[in-house]
Formats: C-alpha cells, structure tokens, sequence
C-alpha cells in the first residue's frame, strides 16, 4: 500500500511539472489552447485510471465446499443438480436443455422436483436457498 501510496505521489508530482511546462509552453504560444487542453485531458485521464486500478480493492478468489451432506439430505441428483448449476448462471430453461441435451420439459421436471426438494416457489428463491446451504457458489 505504501509503494502505491508512493507512486501515485511520484506521478502527482510529474503531472505538476508537465502542467508548469505546458503553461510556459502555453505563455509562449507554440500551440494551440486546444493542444493543451487535450493533453492536460488525458493526463490526468490516465492518472485516474492507474490510481483506481491501483488503489481498488479487488476480493479474494473463495475456494468454494460444495455441501455434499446437504444434496443427500435433501436428496438432489446429479442431473437436478446440473439443472441447479445452469439455473443459479442466470439461464433460461431453453438454454439449460440446450447445454445439458435434454428436452425443455424434461428441465421443467428437474425444477419442479428441485422447487419441492428446496421449498422454494420460484427460481430466485431456489437459488438463495441452494446458496444458502452451500450447494451453489
């Protein structure tokens, strides 16, 4: 934090001297305002997008524990399961019978059974409760 801390006081400090230079630059009219507004532009364009990237926390990777006690407990297959994986990435039961080469109804199926095995009554409710027993990450 401190070298990050340090760096960005580094830059800071060019980017002043570059704007004392673009004003002498400026006073001595060797370009255009525009020039300089451009430049002074991306500067601190660039400045601001290093220093977010910089100083943005960034969450550490969870190494995720399926709970395998639980899909026995409540009596989850394999394939219910798939369903569930497919269900909790936001897709729509086409898409879920696509990927997995099963036929639309036969998705509504592994839900409906899902829904009952969870106690949830609908698709979001389903995935909280599954992430809340640690099925899903």
């Amino acid at each position: 934090m401190k070298r990050t801390i340090f760096l960005y006081a580094l830059a800071l400090g060019v980017a002043a001297f570059l704007l004392a230079w673009l004003e002498y630059k400026y006073v001595t009219r060797v370009f255009a305002p525009e020039i300089y507004i451009l430049l002074i532009a991306v500067a601190f364009t660039a400045l601001g997008v290093w220093a977010g990237h910089k100083l943005a926390k960034k969450p550490a990777p969870a190494s995720f524990q399926k709970n395998h006690a639980a899909l026995r407990s409540l009596g989850v297959s394999a394939r219910e399961y798939e369903v569930l994986e497919h269900l909790a990435k936001g897709q729509t039961n086409k898409e879920i019978a696509r990927a997995l080469k099963l036929s639309p109804n036969t998705v509504k199926t592994h839900l409906s059974s899902l829904y009952e095995k969870l106690g949830a009554q609908r698709r979001t409710q389903a995935i909280q409760i599954a992430k809340a027993h640690a099925l899903i990450p």
